[in-house]
């Protein structure tokens, strides 16, 4: 390449960056030691674009900047757009237009120049900036292009000085005295050069000058008017008249105004300096005695065996970290373990995130560390715990997205048990350490966990109690804890600071150098006791150079009137990235990163040559902006506070971060490929801020589909929504469409564990998956799509719709011709016509079912069959065995219930076998095989707890409720048995409601409180009229008929168990009977038919009407051919055997 071409690369490039090093510059274009100096002779000499700067970097310096004047302000302003906050003031003179016409153009000219100059000292005494002279009016900024902690304080001091100078202005000439209306507001803008070149100014883009501007229209003479976000910020200095609201041109709401009277009588005026010093001394713990006390106190209940849980609160700045610290600080010389969990802000949707963080650095993973590295530290590591089996390593090494160890098999488990295993083991080993010796574990930020480790929280607090174990959980007040205080949970909410404590804390800051006590009195009265302003606002003063050492302590370098302390720490922070020599721009570019991030990753997407980024970030840790834990390459980087990382962010233009952004996406894909599979949700975040939907899109939903397949339902409801919100940015195609639908299908999954079958937003789900379906003539996917939607209406209790969605399933299917087609429109087909009670159709269509299953590929871990949530054999085989007892055959019931469980166990699929267990049960309870079905109630709550399954759990807890009542153990059953009907109610619409209401009856009938079991069994009817649900309808009019019949006994109103006058309730059993007979035959039922029937021939017995019911009784009996020994065949038996004597 050409000499020159290089120095117009380099110039172009200059331009563009800045500031470049000579080390880059060597190693981008290829120059030796003679090249580099010849392109900086050309570069700073010959074409003075650029200076040098130590020798090291290589600065930009436009030559039209070089030409422009400065404003007479004697200071550069920043060429980079910025969004600030800033006080802008406007300033117009009154009666300019009357001048205009009783003065000579000359001397109208001098009066202006005088006054402009006027207001110029006033504005430069204060470092104000003007912005634009305007004819007879000034555009001043306070806060650009050097930020000052007390900004508002700057504008409202200088508007009164220019109302206080301007009667000193005097001509013989003038007709009337000159005067002027002042206006100030406080705004966020973007400020930077404005205008072509050679007219180009600095101006603020935004509200703040259109509203300064408007609120000057509204003053009277010689008068400053300010904003409410103003006063808001002045009004501890400033006495101000409430002006009212008014509506200005141009501004949307109404503004209230404040009418500056003067400052407090307390305040005194004084001049400003512009010198800077530091301190970057960490503050001491200050007035907080007491809750070092609190925590030293219960960890010396610890100590002795009784756990802890302190739950810390307080605003953010209140000093939550530094308590935590310092008892950190206190057990350097005890025997403890300290552990500290770190929640994030950029992992509130990761599953695990903080423990999967904890686990890396307790493993002290190295970037260098290969995978098979990585899993041998970990195998290391838990290897020092009791009983480390394969399993347990086999899923931490999932978990922290290693390769699996060769010897050890994938465990078979679903998502959800894989998680509940991880979090035992986990919670087993930091139990472990408090066998070895006490350990003080801190959560840090609370108010950040994922769903899935407030989990494991939850898990840790219910062993917490007989562990050595002092937890302190940190959190804002704007997080709600779930936990209530008890004998081992504390509560700790840190208070402000008293004023002498706040002295003590600045002492502290200025390492021991005591402060003058006019600025002392500043800092307490401006911080309202909150440990993080305070260590601000001092740096501030030490830094502003309105104090300086002098023999061991500070001294005012000039009268102190009264200097404002910002009330925000958003103008502490900018007045100090400001004052930075080096390193604003390497802060904002770690701020857009995160509060937390590595060397190697801001090394990556930073455009300083490495020296140079090593500098700057020395510069920050120096000035207290950042931590840092090791030292580069391998160092690590934290924003001291949240909120420092957040205004550092904000500062930013947006097209400045969307860029930040997109470079720092580009280098996770190319340079750290372990995130792209572990953090996929990281990268999604990153694209998203960039404002590049489309890879967001896609990486969103590679993060909902890593959540779903770990169980992490509500993280993987929020990352796939994300995706859907960002698709609808994009504007309308066919493949957004399709990229819709593939989100729409992935996020059925996890909603509908996370909102219920039947919640509104899963109709909302599936019904838009479907109008997606058929606009894109997607056939695959409609099966799965018109599956969820059909799964909501039949748990809805919606027989209609989800019969013609089963409908129309088939006719698609039978259309296609795959058996994954016709499995899943056979399935539907055959519950819904289960649930309408119309059971040999329901029958048929669950047998053709099994036709079509194939365990490769319909399984559900396997992609055709993960939609169906549980084994569709294992469904089909369920339901089969529930519909052949109904229609009279309870020995193969019970052998299609013992094949769905034994599938279900060969599968090893926790989801399918709740289901299994659950009808196994059922089957073996409708036989009267009542120690049998106890056994399989048990085991179904113990699966269903282990997995988490709350539906399933309740279930097994009705099931278990109504054999205890069976047992005659009836209080402690039916008190069960009532638990699990109210925890079912809150679950929702679900698709054995039908069943659920006649175990509840029952079990309310064997507990001999008919009364309940009727009101139960109205609500049932009701149910079955509104939803047409069938299929123990029959089973319903028959327990009412016993209920009714057993409530007269109870009152008296049958005489000796005779069944007879009054009739009214014999009258209307027996109808209740005659209705559940004519349901069953309608049905096919035989099962719940002969039930009917006996109940009716005991009555007709007991009234005397013996042949009538023989003959009944007979007619059903004779038409069984298998079952003999189940209860209800034997009680039909006996009870002919009575009615023939």
């Amino acid at each position: 390449m050409a000499f020159f071409e290089v120095v117009d690369q380099v110039a172009s490039l200059l331009a563009q960056r800045q500031r470049v090093s000579y080390r880059s510059l060597q190693r981008e274009f290829d120059l030796d030691d003679s090249a580099l100096e010849a392109l900086k002779v050309e570069l700073i000499s010959a074409q003075g674009v650029a200076k040098d700067e130590n020798g090291l970097v290589l600065v930009w310096c436009d030559r039209a900047d070089q030409a422009r004047p400065d404003n007479g302000q004697g200071r550069p302003v920043t060429p980079e757009a910025e969004r600030r906050q800033l006080t802008v003031m406007f300033c117009d003179l009154v009666g300019s237009t009357a001048l205009s016409e009783q003065l000579d153009p000359e001397d109208l000219r001098e009066v202006i120049r005088a006054y402009q100059e006027l207001c110029a000292g006033v504005i430069q005494r204060f470092d104000g900036y003007i912005a634009q002279y305007l004819g007879d009016g000034l555009l001043v900024y306070f806060g650009y292009p050097r930020a000052h902690e007390d900004e508002p304080l700057r504008a409202v001091w200088t508007g009164l000085g220019i109302v206080e100078a301007l009667p000193q202005l005097t001509f013989p000439h003038l007709p009337f005295p000159l005067r002027v209306r002042i206006g100030i507001h406080t705004g966020r803008v973007v400020v930077g050069e404005v205008g072509v070149e050679g007219r180009a100014e600095q101006l603020a883009i935004g509200e703040a000058p259109n509203i300064a501007a408007r609120l000057q229209t509204l003053a009277e003479p010689d008068s400053v008017l300010i904003s409410a976000t103003t006063y808001r910020l002045v009004q501890r200095v400033f006495d101000c008249q409430d002006r009212g609201s008014h509506s200005l041109k141009g501004i949307s709401a109404a503004l209230h105004a404040y009418r500056v009277v003067g400052e407090h009588p307390s305040r005194t005026r004084f001049a400003f300096t512009t010198d800077t010093t530091g301190s970057g001394q960490t503050p001491a713990l200050v007035g907080r005695d007491t809750a070092v006390a609190f925590l030293r106190e219960r960890w010396e209940r610890t100590t002795r065996g009784a756990g802890q849980l302190v739950l810390l609160n307080g605003v953010a700045g209140i000093g939550k970290s530094r308590l935590v610290q310092a008892m950190s600080q206190q057990l350097e010389a005890d025997e403890a373990t300290r552990i500290t969990v770190r929640c994030s802000p950029y992992d509130q949707n990761s599953a695990l995130a903080p423990l999967i963080d904890l686990l890396e650095r307790a493993l002290a993973f190295e970037p260098s560390d290969t995978g098979p590295t990585k899993l041998a530290k970990l195998e290391q590591a838990l290897a020092r715990y009791r009983s480390p089996d394969a399993e347990t390593l086999a899923l931490f090494a999932n978990l922290l997205s290693l390769p699996p160890p060769d010897s050890v098999p994938t465990p078979r488990l679903s998502p959800q048990r894989q998680k509940q295993k991880i979090i035992q083991a986990f919670v087993s080993f930091l139990l472990e350490e408090a066998e070895l010796q006490p350990v003080y574990c801190v959560w840090e930020d609370l108010h950040w966990a994922d769903p899935s480790t407030l989990e494991f929280f939850n898990a840790y607090l219910n062993r917490l109690p007989h562990s050595r174990t002092l937890v302190v959980g940190v959190f804002r007040p704007d997080f709600s804890p779930p936990w209530e205080a008890g004998p081992f949970l504390h509560t700790l909410s840190l208070d402000r600071l008293s004023p002498a404590q706040v002295e003590e804390l600045a002492l502290h800051v200025c390492d021991g150098k005591p402060l003058p006590p006019a600025v002392l009195h500043q800092i307490r009265s401006r911080t309202d006791g909150v440990p993080l302003f305070v260590e601000e606002l001092t740096r501030m003063y030490i830094e502003s150079g309105i104090v300086q050492e002098a023999d061991g302590h500070y001294e005012l370098t000039g009268p102190l009137p009264s200097l404002g302390i910002p009330t925000t720490l958003q103008d502490s922070l900018e007045a100090r990235l400001d004052r930075l020599a080096v390193g604003k721009e390497t802060a904002q570019l770690g701020a857009t990163l995160g509060r937390d991030f590595s060397y190697a990753l801001i090394q990556t997407v930073s455009p300083l040559a490495e020296d140079r980024l090593q500098e700057e970030l020395a510069c920050l840790v120096d000035a207290d902006l950042l931590a840092h834990d090791g030292f580069p390459p391998q160092a690590h980087y934290t924003f001291r506070q949240t909120l420092i990382q957040e205004s550092a962010y904000q500062s930013l233009l947006k097209s400045r971060r969307q860029a930040y952004h997109r470079q720092i996406a580009l280098a996770l894909e190319d340079r750290f490929p372990e995130t792209v599979q572990t953090k996929p949700e990281l990268i999604a975040h990153h694209y998203t801020a960039a404002g590049l939907a489309e890879p967001a899109i896609s990486y969103w939903q590679r993060a909902g589909q890593r959540a779903t397949e770990r169980s992490a339902n509500a993280e993987a409801t929020r990352h796939l929504t994300t995706g859907l919100e960002l698709l609808d940015t994009l504007p309308d195609s066919v493949r957004r469409r399709q990229q819709e639908l593939s989100l729409q299908i992935d996020l059925g999954t996890p909603l509908t564990a996370t909102r219920g079958y039947a919640a509104p937003e899963v109709e909302a789900l599936y019904t838009r998956a479907l109008e997606l379906c058929r606009a894109l003539d997607e056939t695959p996917q409609l099966f799965v799509v018109v599956f969820g939607l059909w799964r909501f209406y039949l748990v809805a209790g919606r027989l209609d719709i989800a019969r013609e969605l089963a409908e129309q399933c088939r006719r698609q299917a039978e259309s296609v011709g795959t058996p994954g087609a016709l499995l899943t429109a056979h399935l539907s087909l055959g519950l819904t016509l289960n649930a309408s009670g119309e059971l040999a159709a329901a029958q048929e269509h669950l047998e053709r079912s099994l036709r079509f299953y194939d365990p490769e590929r319909h399984r559900p871990d396997r992609p055709e069959g993960a939609h169906f949530g549980q084994d569709p054999q294992v469904l089909s085989l369920a339901f089969l065995a529930n519909l052949l007892w109904l229609r009279g055959y309870p020995d193969q019931a019970l052998a299609r219930s013992q094949q769905a469980r034994q599938a279900a166990h060969n599968l090893a699929h926790p989801f399918s076998s709740v289901l299994a267990l659950e009808f196994v049960g059922t089957v073996h309870r409708f036989r009267g095989e009542y120690a049998a079905a106890h056994e399989y109630a048990r085991a179904l709550i113990d699966l269903a707890q282990e997995q988490g399954f709350a539906f399933w759990v309740s279930l097994g807890q009705l099931a278990h409720g109504w054999a205890l009542t069976d047992q005659g153990r009836v209080e402690e059953g039916l008190g069960l048995v009532e638990r699990a009907m109210a925890a079912l109610h809150t679950i929702g619409p679900h698709q054995q409601r039908s069943f659920v209401f006649c175990l509840c009856a029952e079990a309310y009938r064997k507990g001999g409180q008919p009364a309940q079991g009727l009101a139960i069994l109205e609500q049932a009817i009701t149910h079955t009229d509104q939803a047409g649900e069938r299929s123990q309808q029959a089973d319903l009019f028959r327990l009412k008929g016993e209920l009714l019949l057993e409530q007269a006994t109870r009152d008296g109103q049958l005489a000796n168990g005779q069944r007879v006058a009054p009739p009214a309730p014999v009258v209307e059993a027996e109808a209740c009977f005659q209705r559940a007979i004519s349901i069953a035959q309608r049905d096919g039922a035989k099962s719940l038919e002969l039930r009917a029937v006996v109940s009716l021939s005991r009555l007709w017995k007991d009234q005397g009407r013996v042949e009538a019911a023989q003959r009944r009784l007979a007619a059903i009996y004779d038409w069984f051919s298998e079952g003999f020994e189940t209860a209800d065949l034997r009680q039909a038996r006996n009870l002919l055997t009575q009615l023939g004597q």
